[in-house]
């Protein structure tokens, strides 16, 4: 592989039911409203891109705004000249899922994880731990980056989602990936260098978290 392929990562918009409440990988639509944020992440992204988005329609009402909003990309999503990736949904909370975040501390005591709901090797009943989803998405990265080397990828997906592809870029613990803030429809754009030898570094973070306006 040779030249530079990156990856412009936008968190979806907020959602409309949260309600203070884990909703992982549950499917609320999210909220489009605030036309001056998507306007601003269609001016900024970049114009011939490969797209993709989760398999959760918050993904695909945020990736259609930012179409809607001046940027040329499909005209549906998920649909033709986009990928629905699985892989790249949020982490899944299983018996977590729907209970209000102010209630896992009592549930979970001294377990409870001061900036992402539990240590990043905790997988609650029926559901993942973040190193199950740092797995997840580090393969789907290596394959999608195959697939479109050299290209620019808007990747339209969630706060774990970036976490992970940040930990992947520089080689982070999983604890140390859970103290990145991501904000809705912020930007966080990583660069893959091809072409290298030796042990040289094939990754750089041009911006991580960065608000739309």
């Amino acid at each position: 592989m040779s030249g530079v392929t990156r990856w412009w990562w936008v968190r979806h918009a907020p959602v409309t039911t949260n309600e203070g409440r884990i909703y992982g990988q549950d499917d609320p639509p999210c909220d489009c409203g605030n036309g001056a944020v998507f306007e601003s992440l269609a001016r900024r992204l970049p114009k011939d891109a490969v797209w993709i988005t989760s398999h959760l329609q918050r993904t695909h009402q945020t990736a259609a705004a930012i179409v809607a909003a001046g940027l040329p990309g499909p005209e549906r999503f998920p649909g033709p000249g986009s990928v629905a990736e699985p892989a790249f949904a949020e982490q899944h909370f299983g018996i977590w899922q729907g209970m209000r975040h102010s209630e896992l501390p009592a549930l979970l005591g001294d377990a409870y994880h001061r900036f992402w709901l539990a240590p990043a090797q905790m997988a609650p009943e029926g559901g993942e731990s973040f190193t199950d989803v740092m797995s997840r998405v580090r393969q789907s990265i290596h394959d999608h980056g195959a697939v479109s080397a050299g290209r620019d990828i808007i990747a339209i997906a969630h706060g774990g989602t970036i976490r992970a592809a940040l930990a992947e870029a520089l080689d982070l613990t999983p604890e140390t990936a859970l103290a990145f803030a991501i904000g809705n429809c912020s930007l966080t754009v990583l660069e893959r260098h091809g072409g290298l030898v030796g042990n040289e570094h094939p990754w750089r973070v041009v911006c991580v978290n960065q608000p739309a306006v």
